[in-house]
């Protein structure tokens, strides 16, 4: 099986959950034996060097081409017209040697000029589009974010509608899908991954005295971190015995100063950030929108319990059985916080062994071993 695989980054050249599958992505199904030309793109500074990239065995099955992202001045809507450019660019690389590949994987935009071509009458094998979690078409946080919402939703309709299958997280990803009028046939449910070398021996977890939470992600208004500091600062102000682990890039000015709670800024090196997930209970994932959150998988593959969000695809690996679900407001986080602060230990211990064995069902192996068989499908 050869695929096209066109992606708008990829770890670690472009930092991000959308960036790390992509690579994930093209690891794993090189493993399972596909041979993937892979295409992607830096937004500043020269184009990368690719040595070292992937391991030897992994390397054999992959073709490597880095590009540029196209710029432009900034205006309403910038960021997708150079999508556009960019899918321009993309089609111009690959347009005379289609008929190499058996499938084409086009993230977000990145297929835009692809089907364009192909509906006036291009031969082409299959396309597949992924928009991971189809943001715009959820709850907005804000009223700019919302604005910002329409602009897309024209574009990301007509590429989804255009693609021959669309790929799915699952949970109301689908549902948003099915919505835009695609033929729930089309949609093929492909859960995110973890490293299998991620997950934590169950003989190694711990529960703390005082309960220990974190939060992992960026300062951005769909992370839901302006109403997890509402809650933290009434937890604190109420004198509740708890510690909170920030692990991202928060800026100072948005802080809270309390010896509860601890900033450890950007980590980049996976053995850091495992040993604060491994000294923590239970990860807080807020968001207003998200599509298959990488945090969640790292935090359950750690052994923690997770209270999130009713988003994306959280659901598909956060109940009760291993958490709790919040509604995206300071309320309902402050009531997931308070309730796990007063969880039974032994509770609380069933909760991060639930989360763990649910991680083990979702290592890259597994998963790309599904995708191929999808795309497979597709061919045939």
């Amino acid at each position: 099986m050869k695929v096209l695989l066109l992606t708008d980054g990829i770890t670690p050249f472009v930092t991000g959950g959308m960036q790390k599958h992509s690579y994930m992505l093209v690891k794993y199904l090189a493993k399972q034996g596909v041979k993937i030309e892979l295409h992607h793109c830096v937004y500043e500074g020269k184009l990368p060097n690719h040595n070292n990239l992937f391991e030897l065995e992994e390397a054999q099955n992959i073709k490597v081409i880095a590009h540029c992202f196209p710029t432009s001045a900034k205006f309403p809507g910038h960021y997708v017209y150079r999508s556009y450019l960019y899918s321009k660019q993309l089609f111009e690389n690959v347009k005379n040697r289609l008929g190499d590949f058996d499938f084409i994987y086009a993230k977000g935009f990145t297929g835009w000029k692809l089907m364009q071509e192909k509906e006036k009458g291009l031969t082409c094998p299959p396309i597949g589009v992924k928009f991971h979690g189809y943001e715009m078409y959820q709850k907005a946080p804000s009223f700019k974010v919302k604005l910002e919402h329409y602009l897309f939703r024209p574009f990301v309709k007509w590429n989804t509608l255009h693609a021959d299958v669309v790929f799915s997280y699952g949970g109301k990803i689908t549902d948003i899908i099915s919505s835009l009028g695609v033929n729930i046939q089309n949609i093929i449910e492909v859960p995110s991954g973890i490293e299998e070398e991620f997950i934590r021996d169950e003989k190694e977890l711990v529960t703390n005295n005082p309960i220990t939470f974190c939060f992992i992600g960026r300062y951005e208004r769909r992370k839901g971190v302006e109403e997890l500091a509402s809650a933290l600062k009434s937890l604190v102000k109420k004198n509740f015995k708890f510690e909170f682990h920030f692990i991202g890039p928060i800026p100072k000015e948005k802080q809270l100063i309390d010896k509860r709670i601890i900033y450890h800024g950007l980590i980049r090196d996976v053995e850091s950030k495992k040993a604060i997930l491994d000294s923590c209970d239970v990860l807080v994932c807020p968001s207003h929108s998200e599509g298959m959150p990488n945090v969640i998988l790292e935090a359950m593959a750690r052994g923690l319990a997770v209270i999130a969000t009713d988003v994306g695809a959280v659901k598909a690996m956060v109940s009760e059985k291993n958490g709790h679900i919040l509604k995206p407001n300071k309320e309902s986080i402050h009531e997931g916080i308070s309730f796990l602060i007063a969880l039974d230990k032994n509770r609380l211990n069933s909760l991060k062994k639930e989360s763990l064995a649910k991680a083990k069902e979702l290592h890259w192996d597994v998963v790309a071993f599904q995708l191929f068989k999808k795309i497979g499908e597709v061919i045939s």
